[in-house]
Formats: structure tokens, sequence, C-alpha cells
């Protein structure tokens, strides 16, 4: 067998959506919280196999693959930077502004873009114009720029409603972007669970062929089913046919990313937003947020809310207006706590809510912004079921490269399980349990590991009592 083989056949057992067909019912954590209001559905979903974490449609959860919903489309900015055009439903091939950003020089745009204080919305919250200027200033004769539209966050459906309902405007920040650092190539890399987009996709990038000026090839790659495929590095690997594993850094993308050539990757969203920049300015994206989170956020509510749907804020928002003034509070509940932006961050008790939405003041409580799902849970999910199902989850996704999570997230994932049997709490469990979240802090390769100690700390500081009560 040639070295080729196998290293395809290594990457292919990474994955658990490699087959044909994908599992019908979904798990993931707005799943999981809603189970009541369709236990019989989420008891299929947890004996099915391989499992499923996320089909986007939180809003709708449980959720299942033959039913197609679609959620509630609101702008609450004073101004609409991503959803203004599917809002007035204008999604069609226009590339205004890319003819606008051709007629400046490729300078021009970096600074506008360096300018506007854009940062990524795939979570890390990153300053966009410094990453393309790093991009840019590499002299090679080859660049890339790669969109992440791995949107895994269970809770998340931001990037599939711009994927499925305006994917010019995602591939018009694309060839912005592509202008700006000097690339002439990009790929899509797609997640498998979002079968809808796919097509949309590919009329677009049939239709954008036709109006796009120059020449420049975008590429879609479809996922076959890795979390970890939404860390960069190892989104990478995987467009490369090697085992999606997270590279260690430096060297960083910017330099040697894509067949280790400079490439350029940012998320659906935050591309999504280069075309109302450039066409609006800098200064008016400025204006819109508050301190150091500028513009405008998408956020995904899941089904708890009496008004579940996908809203466009400004940043300042509190937690409290998302809560109560766009979901409308909870139709099964008092609020016991929200998750914003994944499982793998912070749990944000009631009494945190008028903390206001920005990076680092969600950063101040142990949250974070993340990718902008935003998952409300009742006192029909105790800490210890959601702590169980959070670590369930980041043990079957967890990519094995590294030790602590390796063999960390299962463990705890065990100590949960037996707590939830056992009818009285184990000895040192609750000790063991901060043990090896200190390690998966301190020694994890990447945002997994790190992102299931967010998780776990968060709790421990917010509902100490009742974790201890249960695992003694």
């Amino acid at each position: 067998m040639s070295s080729s083989v196998t290293k395809a056949e290594a990457a292919e057992t990474f994955y658990h959506l490699s087959g044909p067909n994908l599992p019908p019912v979904c798990q993931g954590i707005a799943c999981f919280v809603a189970r009541h209001l369709n236990p019989e559905r989420f008891s299929q979903a947890e004996t099915q196999s391989p499992r499923l974490y996320c089909l986007g449609r939180c809003f709708a959860a449980p959720a299942c693959l033959t039913e197609h919903p679609q959620p509630h489309i609101e702008i609450r900015a004073s101004r609409g930077v991503i959803l203004d055009r599917i809002v007035r439903g204008e999604t069609g091939p226009d590339y205004g502004a890319l003819r606008r950003a051709l007629d400046l020089t490729s300078e021009e745009v970096l600074r506008e873009v360096e300018r506007s204080e854009l940062r990524g919305r795939g979570g890390a919250g990153f300053p966009t114009g410094r990453k393309w200027r790093a991009v840019a200033q590499q002299e090679a004769h080859e660049k890339f720029v790669v969109v992440n539209a791995d949107e895994g966050d269970p809770g998340a459906y931001i990037d599939r409603v711009i994927l499925e309902r305006d994917p010019h405007l995602l591939l018009e920040g694309v060839r912005i972007a592509a202008y700006a650092v000097g690339a002439r190539r990009g790929v899509i890399y797609l997640r498998k669970e979002y079968p809808e987009a796919l097509p949309a996709l590919q009329r677009a990038v049939q239709e954008a062929g036709r109006v796009w000026p120059g020449e420049f090839a975008v590429e879609i790659v479809v996922g076959q089913g890795s979390y970890v495929c939404g860390e960069e590095t190892a989104l990478l690997n995987s467009i490369e046919g090697k085992r999606p594993e997270v590279r260690t850094r430096p060297p960083y993308p910017t330099a040697r990313g894509l067949y280790q050539r400079p490439t350029l990757i940012n998320n659906v969203e935050t591309l999504a937003a280069i075309p109302w920049i450039i066409q609006e300015g800098a200064a008016a994206y400025r204006n819109l947020g508050f301190s150091q989170s500028r513009g405008t956020k998408l956020l995904s509510l899941n089904s708890l809310f009496r008004k579940p749907g996908l809203y466009e804020v400004e940043f300042g928002i509190t937690l409290r207006e998302v809560v109560e003034g766009l979901g409308g509070g909870l139709c099964s509940g008092p609020l016991k706590g929200l998750i914003v932006g994944g499982p793998l961050a912070g749990v944000i008790p009631p009494e945190l809510l008028d903390t206001r939405l920005g990076f680092e003041e969600l950063r101040e409580i142990g949250a974070g912004v993340g990718h902008g799902g935003v998952v409300a849970f009742d006192d029909r999910t105790s800490i210890l079921e959601l702590a169980h199902h959070v670590f369930s989850f980041g043990a079957y996704e967890s990519c094995g490269k590294c030790t602590p999570c390796r063999l960390g997230s299962p463990r705890v994932e065990q100590v949960f399980a037996l707590a939830r049997q056992a009818e009285t709490p184990s000895q040192g469990a609750y000790r063991e349990f901060g043990a090896i979240v200190a390690a998966l802090h301190q020694a994890s390769l990447c945002g997994h590991g790190t992102g299931l100690a967010a998780f776990a700390m968060s709790a421990m500081r917010y509902y100490r009592k009742e974790l201890e009560a249960c695992l003694g």
C-alpha cells in the first residue's frame, strides 16, 4: 500500500460523517436543552450512530433533517450590515462594493478595513485588518483566501442563513479580500451538516464567475463531520486531504497556510461585513457598536425563547435585552443560564444579564462572544446534566493530538456519567474534575481543550454548590 493511500485512509477514519448519508436527528446543545419539547425525537438522537451535533436549526429544536423550518430574521440595529439584503429580499449578484473596491488600490482597501475596527466573528475576535495586512505583506507568487464555513458550534445558525439566502454577499467579501491581499484562488470549506447550502453556493459561484472582472477561482470543499475542523489549521489540513489535526504555531497561516502558501482565513460573517464597509465607509461602521467591539453582530436564539430567530444587533446591547427584548423571555420556565458563542464557552447565570455584549466585557465574566449562538436553558436541565452533555460532545469531537484533551475530556464525561447514576455523591469526584479542568486550561494544544475548560470553570464559579452536591 502506498504512503498516499495510507494517509488518505488515516484522514478518512478521523471523520464522523464520511458516509453518503447524514443521521436524521440532531443532539447538539440547543436540542439537548429543548429535549422535553419532543422527548421521542431526542431519544432517537441519543441512540443513533454516528452522532450529529448541529443542523443549524436550533430555532426549531430538537431538530430533524427531514424538516425544513425557516427562522425569524430581524434587524435590531440602527443599520443593517449583514441582514439588510435578506430582509429586503434583494440578494442577487450586484457586486457594487466590489466595483468600488477595484477603483481603489489594494492598500486603500486594506486601510479601510483596518479603520473599520472589524474583528473576526468566528470566535477569537482578532482584528480583521491586521490579519489581512499580514497576508498582503507576504511576497509569494500564490496566495489563498479560505472561508471557514464550518459553523460547528451547536446553537449557531448564522452562517447557514447567509450561505443559503445571500451567498453573493459572502462571495463579494471573498473577492474584495482577495484583491486586498493579492490572492487569486479562494476555497470555501462548507460543513456537510448544511446540505441546503451547497447548491445555493454552487449556483452563486457560477453566477459570480460571469460578473467578476479578472481571474479568480473559487472552490467549494465539503467537510465530512468534525468539530475540530472549525479550527483554522485543522481546516487547512482537511482541505489538503491530511488528517485534520491542529497544527503547532508558528508559523501562522498568514505566512504558511494552505499548501504552505500565505493564506487569509476568515469566517462567513466576517467576510459578509466587508461589502458594507467598502460601500458605506469605515467611519460609518465604526460608529456602530461600542468600546473595542465595533459594528454589528448576528445572534441566533434557540427554541426555548418565545421569539427564537436570527437578530442583527449592535455591540453594547445587554444580555438582558437579548433575553427579554429580542427573545421575549423563555417559553418553558424561568431562565437558569445562558450560553453565548457555543458550548465551549462560559455559562452565564441570570444575575449577570446586565453584562453588555462585547468581546472584553464577556471575557471578564468568563464567557465570550464566540460565534454568536445564544442558548438559554431552564431548570429542566441541571448543571450536572449540561456539563455531562458538553464533555460527552468534547470527548467525541477531540482530535486526540494532545494528552489533556484526549484523556481528560472522556474521563470527565465518565465522572459525570457515574455521578448521574449514583444515589450518593462520589468521594473526591469534584476535586478530580477540577484537576482535569486545570490541565485542559493550561496544556491543551487548541481551543477545543481550553474551551472545555472555560465552560467547566464558569460552571464551577457560578454553580459550584449544585456541582459539589452532585459530585461530592
